[in-house]
């Protein structure tokens, strides 16, 4: 399984939207720009996220997108599940037709618990997590260049 750029853009935007929390709509274009995603991508992603609510979405003059819960609520997994579908390994994962050997097959055994951990993984951290992962890093890489380092 590979994450798409659909998936990769989707953290990343949302990710943006957690930064600008309580400050009110963001553009898309500023998204867009800010983050290096083309807007017209961007613009694709966006509605998956608006059904999935994890975000909102207001037209017209003072539009834009912001967040529809607290970033502390929201999980890389349902950003990714909201643009990529449920994350399956293997076909036997998804369809139960598909094969007739899962109950007692190593391979399927093996993909479940794989699966089970990158869902866990997925879930352990909050987007806001995240946002504050990423300033720390930001934060140390300026000290260190003030540095010299």
């Amino acid at each position: 399984m590979q994450l798409t750029l659909a998936g990769e853009y989707a953290i990343r935007t949302m990710i943006h939207l957690a930064e600008k929390e309580g400050f009110g709509v963001v553009h898309i274009n500023e998204i867009s720009q800010d983050q290096n995603i083309p807007e017209k991508f961007l613009r694709k992603i966006i509605p998956l996220l608006v059904s999935a609510g994890l975000i909102k979405s207001r037209k017209g003059n003072g539009g834009g997108i912001c967040l529809n819960r607290d970033s502390n609520e929201i999980t890389p997994l349902e950003i990714i599940q909201a643009v990529e579908g449920p994350i399956a390994l293997n076909k036997c994962l998804i369809d139960k037709e598909f094969c007739s050997n899962t109950r007692w097959c190593s391979v399927h055994t093996l993909w479940c618990d794989i699966l089970a951990e990158m869902r866990l993984r997925l879930s352990i951290k909050s987007l806001k997590d995240l946002v504050e992962e990423s300033q720390r890093r930001k934060k140390a890489i300026q000290v260190k260049n003030k540095i010299g380092g």
